[in-house]
């Protein structure tokens, strides 16, 4: 397969991610050698996510390439989050059908913006020609015994999600019927907000925590099976916003995916530092089931009682391969 000539492409690595991201003393080299070397503070842990993306499976090909800078870094930050770490170091592998200076322009400024929001430093990666194709490590800190995971929910904890669910699914679905979405519904598709500070604030309160990439029922299964748990989610407490809850089709926000929420487990009498942080970092927190002991299984509870058995718990790429 034919590869751009290297002075083509380390001139592309130069002119739009050499020092992308935020300034950081520990990065002690970055973009442009063999390797990045980083200084890992002490009685701190790595905490690393790669995420990969690929044109017509994780966006439109015609994506904005702005929009698509964000969410290639966004989704990973919701990783990071989930584990209550602080973003630090990135590296990018790159694929591109051709070098369109434009569209790298515009994707790299999408991409630096939420980087030097969150403190993130670009410090290598690799560019090649082929099939649209992005993919995304991130590497952030925290202390071991801080940080969240999938394998601490126990029976009587309440189940907590952020922000609103579903809208990022209603709006694939009208993307794929041929309407366009209104901007705010499509922002959430494309331009997914992390919830970093969230991540961070829930440590030493939640006793378990996951992103939800794959959709509600999906990633809270991840939880449970780590767990040896099972579940009670209330349909009728789902935090929905107007759009999806006037669809009325419970399957947006438990299978839909892409909403890069939190979604965390916490004993009762934490409820109260729950909301406070909610409060303080201007974030919807919403209680929407509870941790059962007695089984492994997920019961999701229409609003008069009876269960609902969905037919789709959430994305998979393998499904019927």
């Amino acid at each position: 397969m034919a590869k751009a000539e290297p002075g083509a492409e380390f001139a592309l690595i130069g002119a739009h991610f050499a020092g992308l991201g935020a300034a950081r003393e520990d990065v002690l080299l970055g973009v442009g050698d063999d390797c990045a070397l980083l200084r890992v503070p002490p009685g701190q842990s790595l905490a690393v996510s790669l995420d990969t993306l690929v044109a017509g499976v994780h966006f439109f090909p015609d994506c904005d390439p702005h929009a698509l800078g964000h969410k290639t870094l966004a989704v990973s930050l919701s990783d990071l989050a989930a584990m209550g770490a602080e973003p630090a170091w990135a590296t990018l592998a790159l694929t591109l059908p051709a070098s369109d200076p434009a569209w790298l322009a515009a994707f790299a400024a999408g991409l630096g913006e939420l980087a030097r929001a969150h403190g993130v430093r670009l410090v290598g990666g690799d560019t090649t020609r082929g099939p649209l194709t992005i993919t995304l490590q991130l590497q952030g800190l925290v202390p071991p015994e801080a940080a969240l995971r999938r394998d601490g929910a126990c029976a009587g904890d309440r189940i907590w999600v952020s922000g609103t669910l579903g809208d990022a699914a209603l709006a694939l679905a009208e993307l794929q019927a041929g309407r366009d979405p209104d901007a705010a519904l499509r922002a959430r598709l494309e331009r997914p907000t992390p919830r970093v500070a969230l991540g961070r604030g829930l440590r030493g309160i939640a006793s378990a925590a996951i992103d939800l990439s794959d959709g509600l029922a999906a990633d809270l299964g991840h939880v449970l099976a780590a767990s040896g748990v099972g579940a009670e989610l209330r349909l009728d407490a789902l935090p929905l916003g107007e759009a999806v809850a006037a669809r009325a089709d419970w399957s947006l926000a438990l299978a839909g995916g892409d909403d890069y929420e939190l979604c965390f487990c916490a004993p009762p009498g934490r409820d109260g530092e729950i909301l406070a942080l909610g409060q303080r970092l201007g974030c919807r927190l919403t209680p929407v089931g509870t941790i059962r002991g007695d089984d492994d299984a997920l019961r999701c509870l229409l609003p008069d009682g009876t269960v609902l058995n969905p037919t789709r718990r959430g994305y998979d790429h393998f499904a019927g391969a």
